[in-house]
């Protein structure tokens, strides 16, 4: 993407003024989005981005900027305006570049942009028919199809030089069901890091009349009751509670402005001794997984909490810095138009031992989340509130009426503590998450869980 001793000279001005790092993050990105409303062609977009993003260090201070033309006299031009910001002498010249090489785990078959939309298309919009023709109750439906095809290069003054390929495909659905007075919806957006062989495979129409299932399902459905009580939260997308209300607290972007609930917890009990948690950057064709972070360093799979005992952070290299902690391989960033900072991959609970239909059976009562919608957070301590897309009373063991304007409502670090129920049955679902860093891919998992006690918000 960018010749060696362009590179080269690019990394030596910016130490010229004193800086003790230099990094340059390189990228070309082609994205294609179609999408569908009751069935009708909505947009079909599709464009190429491409710049560079250039970042200097001064002990634990840090300049970014960035810029999308990638002409030598440009790119040079913002080094020197960018070291300038520094104002001091030469510290050290940038190390002979040594290029690393990696064998990436995410194989594809089919170039996404090798593919005719016309295909695209018909498939997207069948799947509308499918959740159209559910129930005479859907008023609308949206589908849509994501890819996009990105080359990076990554390269720095203490010699590293790599480049990397990432390839990602993403189908959504979603169905509204209305009467005269209520509108509920049901969603479904499965993704993956590979390429168009993956959605020519999959079954969109089965998720789209799942989808319909539970907009009208919901529609039906009586009000919920609110107060305290035991709440079991299906696998899947049931993850996002953790990954919102404690994963961004395990966050080193979080632990360095001490504004974590887990700040010097280190080797401390957070959460119940069946709960053990994990990041897992290194999953095969996983929606949040990369070979390399956008530092350069190798991900891997990072135990966060393990029998209950916080085990580690998720660790970029300058917040470690600050820390006094090594990259965990967790530096991730949306474009190069933004500074990377830590951020989680595929992180979830892992799998436990109790079966899901005892879990169900042994409560007496209590409300089932089988999916879960949106929600906000507030990351310094933990609190949340999440609606509930799809949900059940649970009386006597069993499952009974749906119920709808359920939200879970709580503090991350004390659901961690009333766990006492997990699961064997481990499911990963897709999101895309935000931070201070962008918009990336991210999944989030788990087996199904009961909570002991928690607050549950209706409207009755």
């Amino acid at each position: 993407m960018l010749k060696s001793l362009l590179i080269e000279r690019i990394l030596n001005e910016a130490l010229a003024t004193g800086a003790d790092f230099a990094e340059i993050f390189c990228e070309e990105s082609r994205k294609s989005q179609l999408s569908m409303v009751n069935g009708e062609l909505e947009k079909a977009l599709s464009g190429l981005d491409s710049g560079l993003g250039l970042r200097l260090w001064k002990g634990e201070m840090c300049l970014y900027t960035f810029s999308n033309d990638l002409t030598e006299g440009s790119l040079l031009e913002l080094t020197r305006l960018t070291a300038a910001a520094l104002q001091g002498d030469r510290q050290a010249m940038a190390e002979t570049l040594i290029r690393q090489e990696h064998v990436s785990t995410h194989p594809y078959s089919i170039r996404p942009g090798l593919v005719d939309k016309p295909g695209k298309v018909k498939k997207l919009r069948d799947a509308s028919d499918s959740a159209s023709d559910y129930h005479k109750l859907i008023s609308q439906t949206r589908t849509g199809l994501t890819e996009l095809e990105t080359q990076v290069l990554i390269a720095n003054s203490e010699g590293l030089l790599t480049e990397d390929e990432r390839i990602y495909s993403r189908f959504s659905v979603e169905a509204v069901a209305s009467s005269d007075t209520e509108k509920q919806t049901g969603y479904a957006a499965p993704g993956v890091r590979r390429g168009y062989e993956w959605f020519n495979d999959l079954d969109t129409n089965t998720l789209a009349r799942d989808a319909a299932r539970t907009a009208v399902t919901m529609l039906q459905a009586e009000l919920c009751p609110s107060g305290q009580m035991p709440v079991i939260i299906d696998n899947g997308f049931g993850g996002v509670i953790f990954h919102e209300a404690c994963g961004h607290s395990l966050e080193a972007t979080a632990l360095a402005k001490n504004a974590s609930v887990f700040q010097n917890k280190m080797n401390q009990p957070i959460a119940s001794s069946i709960v053990s948690a994990i990041d897992d950057g290194t999953l095969p064709n996983e929606w949040g997984s990369r070979d390399i972070d956008d530092e350069g360093t190798p991900t891997r799979k990072i135990v966060l909490i393990q029998d209950g005992i916080l085990k580690n952070y998720m660790v970029d290299r300058h917040n470690g810095r600050k820390l006094g902690l090594a990259s965990t391989g967790s530096s991730r960033r949306e474009s190069y138009r933004y500074a990377p900072t830590s951020r989680m991959s595929n992180t979830y609970i892992a799998p436990g031992k109790d079966d899901p239909a005892d879990i169900i059976k042994s409560t007496p009562e209590g409300l089932y989340a089988k999916s879960m919608g949106g929600g906000s957070v507030d990351p310094a301590s933990g609190e949340f509130n999440f609606s509930v897309q799809e949900a059940y009373l649970i009386k006597d063991g069993a499952i009974t009426q749906p119920v709808r304007g359920a939200t879970l409502i709580g503090k991350g670090a004390d659901i961690l503590l009333k766990i006492d129920k997990v699961g064997n049955n481990m499911k990963m679902a897709q999101g895309m998450c935000g931070s201070i860093s962008g918009s990336v891919p991210a999944n989030v998992g788990q087996p199904m869980i009961r909570v002991s006690q928690m607050t549950v918000g209706g409207r009755k």
